[in-house]
């Protein structure tokens, strides 16, 4: 029912939403909408690289809109504001990179390992996206995707 770029923009209305929230979120949508949350659309847009996990210390981790992303507000989004007991933030970008890089990283790591050429080629293209969005440098890593991807071409 959400796209992951719809999970972004909810999120990126905001700036940053926890878990808990952007689930509160998606839930007022999809009632209003007479629909359900599908269970996965969070870790989907999480591995698509649309949302990025921000880990916090003295908080719970927060969802902010990541490299991959197109943020769109789904339908009645523009209430949630109103809706929701939850404050802007603002997340600094070069952090939501960072854990964007790491993630990525470690998915490709797992990728190669795993013998897995069509995640590497998505994770291929997400790394574009990130070096030109977070300001990273990831020539190992393509290099690393490049050769999974293509050992199966």
């Amino acid at each position: 029912m959400f796209t992951p770029d719809e999970l972004a923009g909810v999120v990126d209305l905001f700036g940053a939403l926890t878990r808990a929230e952007l689930a509160e979120a998606l839930s007022e949508l999809a009632y209003r909408q007479g629909e359900t949350v599908p269970d996965d659309a969070v870790d989907e847009a999480i591995d698509a690289f649309a949302l990025v996990t921000v880990e916090r210390d003295d908080d719970e981790d927060l969802l902010a809109p990541g490299p991959s992303a197109f943020p769109t507000l789904p339908e009645g989004a523009e209430d949630l504001p109103h809706i929701l007991d939850v404050e802007a933030r603002s997340v600094d970008r070069s952090v939501v990179g960072r854990a964007a890089e790491r993630r990525l990283r470690a998915d490709a790591a797992r990728a190669v390992a795993n013998d897995e050429p069509a995640r590497a080629a998505e994770l291929l293209d997400v790394s574009y996206d990130l070096e030109a969005w977070g300001g990273v440098e990831l020539d190992d890593i393509r290099d690393r995707l490049d050769a999974a991807r293509d050992e199966t071409n």
